[in-house]
């Protein structure tokens, strides 16, 4: 809380290059580069990093295999190529994985017909990852006993790539990154509208915990409000090429269902993917695809009625899902880029393809669209257009993203191994904490080891099966702008994905983390989160505070 507070009183103690108005995947790639590049950033967001869109994707880097259908092939070889460059530069968290598909009897296009289409997708993402391989629906069955084949045609494997930990997690390590390179940052702050005066813009600004409001100048302003894109630009008359659409996108965790650890891929009853993506020791599925009008939206009992019911049609389970099953929800909606105020398309045809509005007089830039796999593209692309504008970046070469080198991995290796790091793994845990934390913090992960060195204890998990340790908690509390407790569960950790609300609240080691991450306001934080996970499930148990030893 002590850092979001200090740069509070820092968003109106200068005149920045440039003021970025949302901190979604868009935004903090461009805080990211433009600060490495020697810019001054200011970045703000009404919510918490990462708070919408960016934080329910289907945690999926894919190179767009479905645009090939769409003819969209330059589109799709940027995306594959945007794909190798995320997974050489985030080896560590940017992953591999197979992705094995079934094709239903009827289908549009026989299986051999979809599969020279994955073996030409594999061609343009420069042999990057394992060949395709075609497979009778027979094999599928042998692959994964799981999956129904009693109206399979076939199908084939092909690999794409994955997010290791969740995508709210990757955003803020960008954040993160735009921190350490001089950004002034933070959330829960609103910008109520913006206006050029003598050349500079004034943007009134209110902090959303105090109620207080101040202003914030810059010469440039970057609207990344993702789906809210449209709605500010409206506000302070911005006129732009593009506007959005918006497709909502659900997904329900519910505990693992494979025995494989590989996205099982098919195509919903009405036509479109529909994936079943392992999380560890639990399993996401979906996604809708439904086009909304308003960008907040909900998940309805026809959204999980529609998710549950077709992966009880293309898995054979030992018994069918139900609601009761669901042990957590992720939706938000997808912006998609379309020209003109109002546009329409083929909705079927849209694709996540960006776009950047930029009003050269007024010095500001509009991002619309966009996708994870994209998101360094993006960050270069609004750099050489903060340029164009006569904003100088001094060091306009450097690089700004990627893990740390591996002279650094290796010191955290050799460091962790002298504490006996690994040796602390929990026995039902997957991966080795050396490994983890490393995924998770980079050359940071030293600050945690410094923690557990002190006093090993911090080693603990503070909640079983949630592989988050006390002193990941106690980084968090310093370094990564907890305002609620929502924003550890869900965007800093993905603890309240794999874990049921009454779960969490009905544990001693959530209370404890309220008290590390809030201090004196400790109980105020967790009575506020308690109390709105009751109104969904009034007759939960919840466990009572007592104090730390």
């Amino acid at each position: 809380m002590i850092l979001r507070e200090t740069n509070i009183k820092k968003l109106s103690a200068e005149v920045f290059d440039v003021l970025v108005i949302g901190a979604g995947i868009n935004g903090a790639v461009s805080a990211a580069s433009l600060s490495r590049k020697g810019a001054s950033v200011a970045m703000i967001d009404k919510g918490d990093f990462a708070g919408h869109t960016s934080s329910n994707s289907s945690n999926l880097a894919w190179g767009g295999i479905k645009y090939l259908e769409n003819h969209e092939y330059f589109l799709v070889n940027k995306l594959c190529k945007s794909r190798n460059h995320l997974m050489r530069s985030y080896p560590s968290t940017v992953q591999e994985i197979r992705f094995l598909t079934t094709l239903q009897k009827g289908f549009r296009f026989p299986a051999w017909f979809v599969f020279m289409g994955t073996c030409m997708y594999w061609i343009m993402g420069r042999f990057f990852t394992q060949m395709p391989i075609l497979l009778s629906a027979k094999k599928i069955r042998e692959a994964e006993p799981a999956i129904n084949i009693s109206n399979a045609q076939g199908g084939f494997e092909y690999s794409d790539a994955f997010l290791h930990d969740n995508d709210a997690r990757f955003v803020f390590n960008f954040v993160r990154s735009s921190m350490d390179n001089g950004a002034i940052v933070t959330n829960y702050v609103g910008a109520l509208g913006s206006e050029k005066v003598d050349g500079i813009w004034q943007t009134q600004a209110i902090d959303g915990q105090s109620g207080k409001v101040f202003t914030i100048q810059s010469k440039a302003i970057i609207n990344a409000c993702g789906p809210m894109v449209d709605k500010y630009n409206d506000e302070i008359k911005q006129q732009t090429e593009h506007s959005h659409l918006y497709s909502k996108g659900v997904h329900l965790i519910v505990d693992k269902l494979t025995k494989v650890d590989k996205v099982l891929a098919f195509f919903a009853s009405d036509g479109r993917l529909f994936f079943v993506i392992p999380m560890g020791q639990k399993t996401c599925i979906g996604t809708t695809d439904n086009q909304v009008e308003n960008p907040m939206t909900s998940v309805t009992e026809e959204d999980r009625d529609f998710i549950l019911d077709n992966v009880n049609a293309l898995l054979n389970l030992p018994k069918p899902l139900t609601r009761d099953d669901i042990i957590s929800e992720r939706w938000g909606v997808r912006p998609l880029a379309v020209k003109g105020a109002g546009g329409t398309a083929d909705w079927v045809a849209l694709s996540r393809k960006h776009a950047v509005d930029v009003n050269k007089e007024d010095k500001y830039l509009s991002i619309f669209g966009g996708k994870l796999t994209d998101c360094i593209n993006v960050g270069e692309e609004v750099a050489d257009l903060v340029e164009d504008l006569g904003i100088s970046l001094p060091y306009k070469d450097a690089i700004w993203y990627g893990e740390s080198s591996l002279e650094i991995k290796k010191e955290f290796e050799y460091r962790a191994g002298l504490i006996g790091l690994d040796d602390m793994t929990p026995s039902y845990s997957s991966e080795k904490l050396t490994v983890r934390l490393w995924r998770r913090y980079d050359i940071h992960a030293l600050q945690i080891l410094d923690e557990i060195q002190r006093d090993p204890s911090q080693a603990e998990q503070l909640m079983r099966n949630a592989e988050y340790l006390r002193a990941e908690v106690h980084y968090a509390a310093r370094r990564e702008m907890i305002t609620n407790l929502e924003d550890f569960l869900r965007r800093r950790s993905k603890i309240e994905m794999v874990l049921r609300k009454t779960e969490i609240i009905n544990t001693q080691g959530i209370i404890e983390a309220c008290q590390i991450l809030f201090g004196d306001q400790a109980e105020q934080k967790r009575k506020e989160y308690v109390d709105k996970v009751l109104q969904d499930y009034p007759d939960a148990p919840v466990a009572q505070p007592r104090a730390i030893s």
